[in-house]
């Protein structure tokens, strides 16, 4: 494992050697590699979804070499190695499970994560260094939007401001909805409507997390389920000859019916 691991950290710093590297490579910084790692993060999370361990084998060594990557640029700038940034996740995994390697007990998985909680929320108060700080500091803002709405409730919802029963967040998203449509009725300008429709979907989110369903993984589903039955559509009417623009709404709602009968 080890010499893997040292025989990547010598292959990166070799596509960044300033003479005999990868012009690529050496053109690369923090900012334009960030997107890379979002894209590789999600390729992880497909393969896991689709149950393909070869390729979650692969994605997840291409998510490593992107902690690589970071972990060279920053040694060329002298502020952090692939060394720091081990032992400072090892000192955290430590610090965060006091009851595997101190003496602390926790009697189960959600004391566990009661504790995990206020271990986080007291770092984030050292951090503050004293300052005036909030139950939703460090809920990053480059996060997906339906994963930061989450977020965002369930720190909100830790410290008591939160609905007690998914049957409110329902009535919520019905009173959400109905001003959607006053708004559309009104003729409002995008502005407005937008900003309605962000409460519409905000409140969704939170009706995920009482339900404790994440989200994201929700739309995904949802979305390979639209794809299976649009290309089913695709499918029937190249059958005749023909392409979705040729056929009538009612044509290809038909098809629709039938992919979700297949189903």
């Amino acid at each position: 494992m080890s010499r893997s691991i040292d025989r990547l950290l010598a292959i990166m710093a070799r596509l960044r050697a300033p003479k005999g590297g990868c012009p690529w490579d050496l053109q690369q910084t923090f900012t334009s590699i960030a997107p890379h790692t979002i894209e590789e993060a999600y390729e992880v999370v497909e393969a896991i979804e689709t149950g393909d361990r070869r390729s979650l084998k692969d994605e997840l060594g291409d998510l490593l070499f992107q902690v690589v990557f970071y972990a060279q640029m920053g040694a060329e700038e002298g502020c952090f190695d692939f060394e720091a940034i081990t032992a400072g996740i090892c000192d955290k995994m430590e610090r965060r499970h006091p009851h595997v390697f101190g003496a602390a007990k926790v009697p189960d998985a959600m004391a566990q994560t009661i504790q995990w909680e206020a271990q986080k929320a007291a770092e984030r108060a050292a951090k503050a260094d004293g300052k005036p700080h909030s139950a939703l500091d460090g809920v990053s803002t480059a996060l997906p939007a339906l994963t930061r709405a989450l977020k965002l409730q369930a720190r909100a919802g830790r410290v008591g401001f939160d609905w007690p029963d998914p049957a409110q967040v329902i009535d919520k998203i019905a009173e959400e909805l109905d001003e959607v449509r006053a708004e559309i009725a009104e003729g409002a300008d995008k502005d407005r409507t937008e900003d309605e429709m962000g409460d519409l979907l905000f409140a969704c989110v939170n009706l995920a997390r009482k339900l404790k369903i994440d989200p994201e993984t929700a739309l995904r589903r949802g979305n390979r389920k639209f794809t299976r039955r649009f290309r089913f559509i695709e499918e029937g009417l190249a059958a005749e000859g023909r392409r979705p623009e040729d056929a009538t709404l009612e044509e290809m709602e038909a098809l629709w019916v039938a992919a979700k009968r297949r189903e």
